[in-house]
């Protein structure tokens, strides 16, 4: 009977190690990101186990604003960065301190992701609708930032001119939402996962959908030329995402109907995994979940747009365009 238990010790004692060497292995990385539904597939592969069964051991850093993570990616302090384009992170990608590697969150019709809001006052006063914006004071996180090009493609839609509108800059998604139900601004582009407490609470307007106006490439994924050297985690880590990905649209994306996600047995462990990392609850998720092409794909051609409006508007530096920024070993373009 002793040998038998020395030997049953010794067997538990080996996979034990075998646990632990397999945990080294790991390959370790930082990935930053919004607590936004645009990262939904982050948040699948990291709460199912994808990334820890591909040998990932993956740390998510959440950020308030989209431009932080591009610097945080750039300075080393993520290795990997999912979130929107902005001026900032296009000027990085041109300098070589970054590249994109895949894309996504996307802007399109039907998809309810980043809205236009007015402030109760500006909407008494006859802020109705998204083409009224013109000559007024909207709030949103940067200039340069994604939600400065949807309301760039905004004014080019309806004919007026950007230089007309007074933009706030105020750093983060939670000050924009305070400006707005302060009334210091008439306006404000927000994620609706923001702005729906806004609205509930009766401090904010909706006017209308990015997506439904202007539909184009949000977000992607990026990394620094550091990390792309290391070619096994690269690989690896947009397998998983690229497994996450066509999960999440196969299982919520195409459920939806008239914004909508439904909550059934197929659908709510992911909803409440997209809950669980936005701090919503799964009844707010339904209505918040952003397209996000199943294959990872990337609008190379609207990513060439927008680096040139953005140079054209002074946000950008010149001199470089998608083909510069694109890590293309590893972009599956659209």
């Amino acid at each position: 009977m002793i040998g038998i238990a020395r030997i049953a010790a010794l067997s538990l004692l080996a996979m034990m190690a075998v646990g632990t060497a397999r945990a080294e292995d790991a390959l370790k990385a930082k990935v930053g990101v919004l607590r936004l539904s645009s990262s939904a597939p982050v948040f699948i592969a990291q709460d199912k186990g994808y990334f820890r069964e591909a040998g990932l051991d993956i740390e998510l850093k959440f950020f308030d604003a989209a431009q932080p993570i591009a610097v945080a990616t750039a300075s080393g302090d993520v290795d990997f960065g999912v979130t929107a384009f902005t001026a900032g992170l296009y000027n990085l990608a041109g300098k070589g301190v970054l590249k994109v590697i895949g894309g996504m969150s996307r802007e399109k019709a039907g998809y309810p992701l980043i809205g236009y809001f007015a402030s109760n006052n500006a909407y008494a006063a006859g802020l109705k609708t998204p083409k009224d914006l013109a000559g007024k004071r909207i709030a949103m996180t940067q200039v340069g930032s994604s939600f400065h090009y949807s309301l760039g493609l905004l004014a080019d839609k309806y004919g007026f001119k950007l230089s007309d509108v007074k933009i706030v800059p105020l750093q983060s998604l939670s000050n924009a939402a305070a400006a707005l139900k302060g009334e210091t601004v008439d306006a404000a582009l927000l994620p609706i996962s923001t702005a729906r407490k806004l609205m509930d609470d009766g401090g904010a307007k909706f006017l209308g959908w990015v997506g439904d106006e202007t539909p184009w490439q949000l977000g992607a994924v990026f990394a620094s030329p550091k990390t792309l050297a290391n070619k096994a985690l690269v690989t690896k880590f947009l397998g998983v995402l690229a497994k996450a990905d066509r999960e999440y649209h196969d299982v919520i994306l195409a459920s939806m109907k008239d914004g909508k996600a439904p909550i059934n047995d197929k659908t709510k462990p992911l909803l409440e995994i997209i809950a669980k990392y936005t701090n919503l609850p799964v009844d707010q998720v339904v209505g918040n979940c952003a397209y996000i092409d199943p294959d990872g794909k990337l609008d190379v051609k609207n990513v060439d747009n927008q680096i040139k409006w953005l140079q054209e508007q002074g946000f950008a530096d010149k001199g470089y365009d998608a083909d510069t920024i694109i890590a293309k070993d590893y972009v599956k373009a659209d």
